[in-house]
């Protein structure tokens, strides 16, 4: 059974930066997109960035420039650099893979995480 897990999220300040982790198990996702997703309390899950297996990249304007996504298929991990971090970046982080292309709408993503916290103090 494929399973993936979010870890890195924490508490930071303001300017400050943070690294999440994907970690897949159950199967390998080394020929699939994967992505980052967000949701703060009481808004929709928001797209932060996706990756295709040939490394074609997308990200949400609000990240632009500020957040990187990796992959280490060797390890069948994807991370999430996350720099200048502000207030409004705060939010569950959730990690999600399987379709083609680089699709920003939730229902195209087949596998998901169970999120990890971040928050951004002021």
């Amino acid at each position: 059974q494929a399973q993936l897990v979010e870890s890195g999220g924490g508490l930071v300040q303001a300017g400050g930066s943070l690294r999440l982790s994907c970690a897949a198990s159950g199967r390998t996702f080394s020929t699939s997109t994967m992505g980052w997703f967000r949701q703060a309390p009481g808004k929709e899950r928001e797209f932060v960035t996706a990756q295709t297996w040939t490394g074609a990249t997308t990200y949400g304007d609000s990240v632009k420039g500020r957040f990187t996504i990796s992959r280490e298929r060797a390890k069948n991990t994807m991370y999430l650099q996350m720099n200048s971090l502000q207030p409004e970046d705060t939010a569950v982080y959730y990690c999600a893979a399987g379709p083609a292309g680089v699709p920003r709408r939730p229902i195209d993503y087949d596998y998901w995480g169970q999120g990890t916290q971040v928050t951004v103090s002021s």
